[in-house]
């Protein structure tokens, strides 16, 4: 790598990040362009370029490799992305087409697994539990993902679908997911769905933040909305519990990051240790529970990462 600095590029729906750290990993440059995404595939790589021109010009070089974090995955078969809710990548080829447009070598992985690694390698997990071998790094927000390091380093696994435990069935015969099943735990704990329980048991609509408020109020007499909202987190915690046991039983990780907006509910800390026993397969949980010390730079900062692996 040039300057022995990270470049990387975090490309969600709605923005198109870019950061250039040191070999310390503090940043250099980082700018954010929308993604305008309902103009095509082409305008996103477009505005991909037009971020990493820009930084060149500032840095005065152009890299020879860069990061790239990405929702869904490309395929090791056939070079094509899959699985993207930006649905314009799917079917594409975007790994060649973006070494072809910028003349670099490009290194990709999911935005859950860049997730994964920057907090393993900068974040809650290095300055915390920096002899952690195993971390699952968990992102429920509007969907529900996760990657997964060993030892600093990303575990993609042979059809690069590691850590997709957000499509594995939690409730047989459940809400149908768009993925083509039916009950997958992101049909249950990601917020959308969360919100969706909340409004089967009251016929009205509340965001989550809400809906957690209001599952928290001391009242002195029966309250249909708090009662049902506390049904609700019972629902999600409950639930929660069931599926990440399963993921404990087979990888056994040191800690558990979780991000996402639903991560932000504290109860996932506090009440669900008692809740995953009755489903692992072992006496005690020693598994540590905590949330992301990056925030929203988590995703840009892993693609980043990933040039070490080059």
């Amino acid at each position: 790598m040039k300057n022995n600095h990270y470049w990387g590029i975090d490309l969600g729906g709605t923005k198109v990040e870019c950061v250039v750290m040191d070999a310390d990993y503090r940043p250099l440059f980082r700018e954010r362009l929308a993604t305008e995404r309902t103009k095509g595939y082409q305008h996103i790589l477009q505005r991909i370029k037009q971020l990493i021109d820009q930084a060149a010009l500032e840095l005065n070089y152009y890299p020879d490799v860069i990061g790239f974090g990405t929702p869904g995955t490309s395929d090791p078969y056939t070079g094509n992305m899959k699985n993207c809710n930006s649905t314009e990548l799917n079917g594409m080829p975007l790994k060649t087409d973006l070494a072809k447009l910028l003349q670099v070598e490009v290194v990709m992985s999911n935005d859950a697994n860049c997730f994964a690694l920057s907090e393993s390698r900068m974040g809650v997990v290095a300055e915390a539990f920096p002899k952690a071998e195993v971390v699952f790094a968990v992102i429920m927000g509007t969907g529900c993902g996760a990657g997964i390091t060993v030892n600093g380093k990303v575990l993609n696994g042979l059809h690069n679908i590691a850590g997709e435990w957000g499509h594995n069935v939690l409730i047989p015969g459940g809400e149908a997911c768009y993925c083509g099943k039916s009950g997958c735990v992101e049909t249950v704990i990601a917020g959308p769905s969360v919100e969706r329980y909340y409004q089967q048991l009251t016929d009205q609509f509340r965001p989550l933040v809400e809906i957690v408020e209001l599952s928290r109020m001391e009242i002195t007499s029966v309250d249909s909305e708090v009662e049902a909202a506390r049904q609700t987190i019972e629902h999600l915690l409950d639930h929660f519990s069931q599926a990440i046991a399963q993921i404990i039983n087979v990888l056994d990780p040191d800690v558990v990051v979780i991000g996402g907006g639903v991560g932000n509910i504290d109860e996932l800390y506090t009440q669900t240790s008692k809740r995953i026993l009755p489903w692992l397969f072992n006496d005690r949980l020693e598994t540590k529970f905590v949330k992301p010390k990056l925030g929203d730079s988590s995703g840009v900062f892993g693609a980043a990462l990933l040039c070490e692996s080059i």
